[in-house]
């Protein structure tokens, strides 16, 4: 597998450059203008306006994420602010990400600073645009847990270049704000949980209950922690709680063992995150531990009877002459699309900055922000411990700080492009997942054909996807998440399901309706997985504007009578979500239900207005009563979608803090409600999307990968098919029967068979 590897410097994320004030509406200079060609050319410029050009000092772009350094200088910042040494012992780093500039500095950014230059982002002005000499200063924005007060704090730091290169990054940023938040619980960390794991297997009671249970060797016990929930005003965020799950390995020398194949039930403890103790322990009821399943492990040799398939073949996908895109930074080029990649804690993979150069009309926006900020795991066992599973992955836990690093298995194959990931650990220091976004194009099969059956002359173009990704693990399951760009100019989102089924043990003979016996003593509940992706829309937008709206459209059957004397005609009705409240809207496959954002002042050749629809792919609706109490901090799940007006700090649909959150109907649900217009708006699309998992026994003991997701189509945003200029397949394809190899077809991908 060829890949290709970040290469990274320890601060510049672009080489720096000059800095023009003035409206240069002039022709370029020729590909081959020499150096003082150029000069000359730029000396020319600027006697014209009468400005001198300046050297540009900005060198990483707004919307990288943060240096390693800069997370360094961020952290040691606000450390020295502490007031005592007491409080800077006590800081606890949960999230240091970037503090994303207004779109309009954005605009600036790529305009006059960054390559490939593009002036026309910003609006013309009388005697051309005003250009500073540099851009303002980054941000980080800082999550700070106090372990001796119980208190969270957000901090915004301000980041100068000068800061992290010529001072070392030593205590060099400015404190621009610090407050603390009350009455909420931050994200839990991963020191937290192993040292909660530690603390329960220490002590004696829990010792003496699986003692109870035959096991005397604490190696084998595995303690899942996790968050509290908020159930009652028990669960109140004036404590750190967490509530474990237990599971016991057979063999203590077998680290790669499926531990979760034997689920510890029974046993309720809870623990004191803040000053790591135990608070309750109750030993409620001895369920025998299930017996070994001979089918639990899943390591290579160590499935059905020790024997791997013997029978594949090697696939092989080859790229002779490199792949077709282009990456500067963070800033990627390909097939007329191009945007940056970002990366936050929470989040993980941030796309910015979509758009489609098309022809003659330029450069076109599409979306400026694309992620997926939450996801609601809720299962469906009323029993104890499973009733409490309702897990808030991206605000309990963070799905970029759970990332994983490719180099220990990619599904990626080809030309890769991987970026690296920086984050603060718990203790304020800086740690690396490298290779953690993967980029690369993928053979998508036919993109299109047809064939002339008077002259049998056929045209045939195949598919070809730039995709990028990343893969988290949060406790016993895996998630990938995807963002794939179409040739023809689909836009799809994408989550791979995988991993290990949570399980409950059974008493003999024991049978529950809410689940899936999978073994002798095992069962897999019932549940629910539901992913938020926030798209912050710009169609045909520049920065600044707000001219978008959303119609939703049905398919209707025409109603019998002089209309519809057959009986057959049917019809596409549309209408425009106003406000808010308007559009809080639920899928409907029998009505073909889609949405499409148009800008109310970009037309097509036939007079329409532009847009790009969301297409729904298979999709569900919580299965709980309306009183649930996992609802109280997920009412997001409600509607499948919801459309508001871009606001810089509505980015969390539960809310920022939604561990133990007491609130009802924080975030989402409660920002609609002011009913706000958007009819010509910012707009952002919050669009929910789950599946419902009845476990299966070929679920067992690794889970399939399930596919969900959507689509962001065009609808009327080009004039004709963006696909008819991708280039022929090839007429040489090897079309014997054989089994020679192919050659290779003009993706440059080859097949042995």
């Amino acid at each position: 597998m060829a890949t290709i590897e970040e290469k990274t410097t320890p601060i510049c994320c672009q080489k720096p450059a000059a800095a023009i004030v003035a409206n240069t509406s002039s022709d370029p200079p020729p590909k081959s203008a020499s150096a003082k060609e150029l000069k000359d050319r730029k000396k020319t410029i600027s006697s014209d306006i009468g400005i001198t050009v300046m050297a540009r000092a900005q060198t990483c772009h707004p919307l990288d994420p943060l240096l390693a350094a800069e997370i360094s200088v961020a952290v040691a910042t606000v450390r020295a602010a502490g007031a005592t040494p007491e409080v800077r012992d006590s800081m606890r780093f949960i999230e240091v990400g970037l503090v994303e500039p207004e779109k309009q500095v954005v605009a600036l950014a790529d305009a006059y600073f960054f390559p490939p230059f593009q002036p026309s982002l910003l609006p013309r002005t009388k005697g051309g645009p005003v250009i500073p000499s540099k851009l303002p200063p980054r941000k980080a924005r800082l999550v700070v847990y106090n372990k001796k007060s119980n208190e969270t704090s957000l901090w915004i730091v301000e980041l100068t270049e000068v800061h992290a290169t010529t001072r070392g990054g030593h205590h060099r940023g400015k404190v621009i704000s610090s407050t603390v938040v009350p009455d909420v619980q931050p994200p839990m960390d991963a020191v937290e949980y192993a040292e909660c794991e530690a603390v329960v297997k220490d002590f004696p009671p829990f010792r003496e209950a699986m003692k109870k249970r035959g096991i005397e060797d604490m190696d084998l016990v595995m303690v899942d922690t996790w968050c509290a929930g908020y159930h009652s005003e028990a669960d109140a965020p004036s404590r750190r709680l967490a509530k474990p799950l237990f599971f016991c390995r057979t063999e203590s020398d077998c680290p790669m063992e499926n531990g979760y194949a034997r689920p510890v039930e029974g046993i309720h403890v809870l623990v004191d995150m803040q000053n790591m103790v135990v608070l309750e322990f109750e030993d409620r009821k001895l369920v025998p531990l299930p017996q070994a399943d001979p089918l639990r492990n899943y390591t290579s040799g160590e499935t059905r009877g020790g024997v791997d398939r013997s029978d594949v073949k090697p696939l092989q996908i080859i790229q002779p002459d490199g792949p077709s895109f282009r990456v500067n930074g963070h800033f990627v080029q390909w097939q007329k699309w191009n945007f940056r990649i970002g990366f936050t804690p929470r989040e993980g993979m941030v796309i910015y900055s979509v758009a489609y150069v098309d022809g003659s009309r330029g450069r076109r926006p599409v979306a400026h922000r694309l992620s997926f900020v939450e996801m609601v795991v809720p299962y469906g066992d009323p029993n104890d411990p499973h009733y409490r599973k309702n897990a808030f992955d991206a605000g309990e836990d963070g799905l970029g700080k759970n990332a994983h690093s490719l180099k220990k298995g990619c599904d990626c194959l080809g030309y890769i492009k991987y970026f690296n990931a920086h984050f603060t650990n718990f203790y304020g220091g800086v740690e690396t997942i490298e290779n953690c976004v993967c980029m690369h194009e993928e053979d998508h099969g036919m993109l299109w054909k047809h064939q002339d059956w008077r002259t049998g002359l056929a045209e045939v173009r195949r598919s070809r996807r730039l995709t990028v990704s990343f893969i988290c693990t949060v406790a016993n399951y895996e998630y990938g998440f995807y963002w794939h760009f179409y040739q023809d100019g689909k836009i799809e989102a994408e989550v791979k399901l995988t991993g290990v089924l949570s399980l409950g043990a059974l008493q003999q003979g024991e049978t529950r309706k809410y689940g899936t016996t999978i073994a002798p003593g095992l069962y897999a509940p019932v549940h629910q997985h539901f992913f938020v992706a926030r798209m912050d829309m710009a169609v045909d937008c520049k920065p600044g504007e707000a001219f978008n709206q959303v119609v939703e459209v049905n398919v209707k059957v025409e109603e019998p009578g002089k209309n519809n004397v057959h009986n057959n005609a049917f019809y596409a009705e549309e209408k425009l979500l106003k406000s808010e409240l308007e559009a809080m809207r639920d899928c409907d496959p029998l009505s073909a239900r889609h949405w499409i954002v148009r800008n109310t002042r970009s037309v097509n050749r036939t007079g329409n207005l532009t847009g790009f629809k969301l297409v729904p792919g298979s999709n569900c609706l919580p299965l709980a009563g309306s009183e649930a109490k996992f609802l109280r901090r997920a009412a997001f799940l409600k509607h499948n979608l919801w459309v508001t007006p871009y606001a810089r700090d509505e980015l969390h649909p539960g809310g920022e803090f939604p561990n133990q959150n007491p609130r009802v109907g924080e975030g989402l649900a409660t920002w609609v409600k002011q009913n706000r217009p958007l009819e010509e708006a910012d707009i952002v699309l919050w669009y929910v999307f789950g599946v419902t998992h009845i476990p299966r026994l070929e679920d067992w003991p690794v889970m399939p990968v399930e596919h969900i997701g959507f689509m962001l189509m065009p609808h009327g945003f080009f004039n004709s098919s963006p696909a008819i200029d991708v280039p022929p397949s090839p007429s040489d394809l090897d079309d014997k029967e054989n089994g020679l190899p192919a050659k290779a077809n003009q993706n440059g991908l080859i097949a042995k068979l």
